[in-house]
């Protein structure tokens, strides 16, 4: 057979105050290509000894949950994507298995029904709808089916500065508030509709605005990531917002215009944060299957 090459975005999630909800597709990849038919599922990579290279590893797990008659294949994999840091790791390996199940297994599942299987698999919609979608996506998982609307941000690079350590969702999930007051969740449900308006609208500047008002995870999270107000303070001095935890952290994510974010990349490594800056493009497309 020919080479088939999958290539899957980077993802963050819980963009803004669209907890479980919202995500955006960045330009850094995990990248499958499926080689040929093998006794036994083998995984080639260079991503360390913590990830397995036979049926265990989520790419295949994720595969054989899509399709359980898919015959096991060699797959060479590479990633640019740090692994627990807030930028869909995870989820980019559950989106190539599901893309593998899909040509493998001449599935022709719409982009809709994969949406829906991914989360199923992740159990919340936000970091796999971007990247099987790209660009923004605002989604509804309920237990069954996804809705999903792709919209588009403007065109803006984002500042991720990530942490060395590793922070795992279960763990930060553990420190989020069971139930919220009354007035808490409908501030944030407001919040939530106004960034979610005005991002539709072309609006970025409400839209930055309302991204720094979230009240479901990141009051909580703050004492994982104590980075956060500091960053947001460097960056409001400078004129910019869309400050905001990616996913369950630790990446804090800024958006702004590739000089914007170069100046403020400095003044956090004048700062002395500990950890990795990356200035990232928007992934506009999503995954892609190509056949070489």
């Amino acid at each position: 057979m020919s080479k088939v090459v999958i290539r899957v975005p980077a993802t963050s999630a819980n963009m803004g105050p669209g907890f479980d909800s919202v995500g955006v597709a960045f330009q850094v990849y995990l990248t499958v290509i499926i080689e040929e038919k093998t006794e036994v599922w083998r995984v080639n990579h260079a991503l360390g000894s913590d990830v397995p290279t036979d049926e265990n590893n989520l790419i295949v797990q994720a595969a054989l949950k899509a399709d359980p008659k898919l015959a096991p294949h060699q797959l060479t994999v590479m990633s640019d994507i740090p692994v627990a840091r807030g930028l869909g790791s995870s989820s980019t390996a559950i989106v190539a298995g599901i893309k593998i199940a899909n040509y493998l297994g001449e599935m022709d599942l719409s982009l809709d029904d994969q949406v829906t299987l991914a989360s199923q698999m992740e159990g919340h919609p936000d970091n796999v709808a971007p990247a099987l979608l790209g660009d923004v996506v605002v989604a509804n998982f309920d237990g069954d089916q996804t809705t999903s609307v792709k919209l588009q941000m403007p065109d803006l690079k984002v500042l991720a500065f990530i942490k060395n350590e590793k922070l795992l969702t279960k763990d930060s999930r553990n420190v989020l508030a069971d139930e919220l007051s009354r007035q808490q969740a409908v501030e944030g449900s407001s919040v939530a509709n106004v960034f979610v308006a005005a991002l539709a609208s072309g609006d970025w500047q409400t839209a930055s605005k309302m991204m720094e008002k979230d009240e479901f995870h990141e009051k909580a999270r703050t004492k994982l990531v104590p980075e956060l107000p500091q960053i947001r303070d460097v960056a409001s001095k400078l004129g910019l917002h869309g400050t905001y935890l990616s996913g369950a952290g630790p990446t804090i994510a800024t958006f702004g215009t590739e000089p914007q974010l170069t100046i403020l990349r400095q003044k956090l490594t004048d700062l002395g944060l500990v950890g990795s800056m990356r200035i990232l493009g928007i992934d506009r497309q999503g995954a892609t299957v190509n056949a070489e």
